[in-house]
């Protein structure tokens, strides 16, 4: 049996589908809001590259590596797209990474909600014993998102991975592990339930 089965998650502000080629079109679209694929720290899929990157996740899917999802917001517009990645059954462990969400979707309840449905599902429905975040050292907004979020930072793997681009990448890693979930959770609940403008 996988681990973890592919699955819906929704909340008042996002709804995670499992990725499907059928969100390509709507995928090019939330690419195109902001233009994404351009941003040197971070790997979004242009509207040309995106059959390929719907395809490469669902072929780690196939293998057991990675859930993806395509994410939709309140309204049901589809806005990005994020994952279980690095998926560890033995271990039950996993990492939520490979996201990106369009311009519009940036800064909003949206993706809190995300983060509390796939963590409230890794901890309480896989019983997880970590889940780690890991993004570019250089990627600020990117790390103060996931530090709102309540992760500990583990430390930085210095030219850990070759960005598209050529250059190093350090890679910042943060983890919540099932013993702080209840305060994470109390903490993503009270983000989400402060009015917003």
């Amino acid at each position: 049996m996988p681990w973890p089965d592919p699955v819906t998650l929704a909340g008042p502000h996002a709804r995670l589908e499992p990725l499907s080629p059928t969100h390509h079109d709507a995928l090019c679209g939330a690419a195109r809001d902001g233009e994404l694929w351009q941003l040197w720290y971070t790997a979004v899929p242009s509207p040309e590259g995106m059959a390929a990157e719907i395809q490469r996740r669902l072929g780690l899917q196939a293998a057991g590596s990675m859930l993806p999802f395509t994410v939709f917001d309140a309204q049901g517009t589809v806005v990005g797209m994020t994952t279980y990645m690095n998926i560890d059954k033995g271990n039950r462990r996993l990492e939520i990474g490979s996201t990106w969400t369009a311009r519009k979707a940036q800064r909003t309840a949206l993706n809190t909600q995300c983060k509390r449905l796939l963590l409230s599902h890794a901890f309480e429905s896989l019983d997880a014993i970590a889940v780690e975040f890991r993004t570019h050292r250089l990627n600020q907004q990117s790390r103060r998102a996931i530090e709102r979020l309540g992760a500990q930072l583990d430390g930085i793997l210095r030219s850990h991975a070759l960005a598209p681009n050529g250059s190093v990448r350090d890679t910042a890693v943060y983890s919540v592990i099932a013993p702080e979930w209840p305060a994470v959770r109390a903490h993503l609940d009270w983000q989400l339930a402060k009015p917003r403008n």
